[in-house]
């Protein structure tokens, strides 16, 4: 695995390279730290700052490259990622001093990079020492399977486990029959339907990694069973995804769900990236409906 981090070369709450630290190491990545100057007097002081940083990443066993980037922030790290490849790119982002109102809580060059760059972006969000219980938000082959591998393999690493969550809608009292169906997992995922095969598949595709996986399904709004989940089962890691648009300019969908999970998210977030190139009506109306029908939820279902 190869990973860049970015750095502004301050020493937040929100560090993305004690972060990259914990995967790094353990996975043994090659690592990049990358830092960005818009003005030449900030060169010397951003140096020293990445110098301080790559002696915490060695003690995490981990020896990173240092490179130096000039420029506006966006357009170097998406530079950097299109000129190497990297499996995973990893930023900060501190919340917002304003109240926690519009579409974005914490800054929109956040979500201007995760939508910018190839690679799937790890979020660094709030104080974070391990990461040992990985939740993904899942619920369909077309744009989750691959953030299901990506944290499959981080899991891997670090000796964690996965637990897939599915949400959806709840439904009329008269259906509270099909309700148990669904939260019965065991019949679930020995189930014929959509949803029963796409986990099933989802969660032996992770053993086969060795891992301890588990799955819940819960009903009602999408974020706030994510985050009573994530509330109960003490998560460290978050994962979602996003899609990529077609047209002439590569570009990444992010739904409303994803964008709402960064905002109110109080651990790390990796936004993956799906496998397919869909058009953009398709991905966005896409969210849309699983937001209101559910994660995971389909058109065709």
């Amino acid at each position: 695995m190869r990973i860049l981090i970015c750095s502004d070369g301050t020493d937040p709450a929100d560090n993305p390279t004690r972060l990259g630290g914990l995967i790094a190491g353990p996975c043994q990545s090659q690592t990049t730290l990358l830092g960005i100057i818009e003005d030449a007097a900030e060169e010397d002081p951003l140096r020293k700052a990445l110098e301080t940083e790559a002696r915490i990443l060695k003690e995490q066993q981990v020896i990173p490259e240092i490179v130096v980037r000039s420029g506006e922030p966006i357009r170097q790290i998406l530079a950097e990622t299109t000129a190497n490849e990297y499996d995973l790119a990893i930023i900060g982002a501190r919340r917002k001093g304003e109240s926690e109102s519009g579409l974005y809580w914490r800054p929109e060059k956040t979500y201007e990079v995760i939508k910018a760059v190839p690679p799937p972006v790890l979020v660094a969000i709030g104080s974070c020492d391990r990461l040992k219980k990985i939740l993904v938000c899942t619920g369909g082959k077309k744009f989750i399977d691959d953030a299901v591998q990506l944290a499959g393999e981080i899991a891997k690493c670090v000796s964690g486990t996965v637990t897939l969550l599915h949400v959806m809608a709840e439904p009329p009292a008269i259906y509270a029959d099909l309700v148990r169906l669904e939260e019965d997992v065991d019949r679930l995922l020995a189930s014929d339907s959509e949803l029963g095969r796409n986990l099933r598949g989802q969660k032996e595709s992770l053993e086969k990694l060795g891992l301890n996986v588990s799955v819940r399904v819960r009903h009602g709004l999408a974020l706030d069973q994510i985050f009573s989940e994530v509330r109960e089962g003490e998560y460290d890691l978050i994962v979602t995804g996003t899609s990529q648009a077609r047209g002439p300019f590569r570009h990444y969908i992010m739904g409303d769900l994803t964008r709402g999970v960064l905002n109110r998210a109080e651990c790390p977030v990796l936004v993956a990236r799906a496998g397919k190139i869909v058009d953009d009506e398709d991905a966005e109306g896409g969210f849309f409906y699983r937001l209101i029908h559910g994660f995971g939820a389909s058109k065709a279902a």
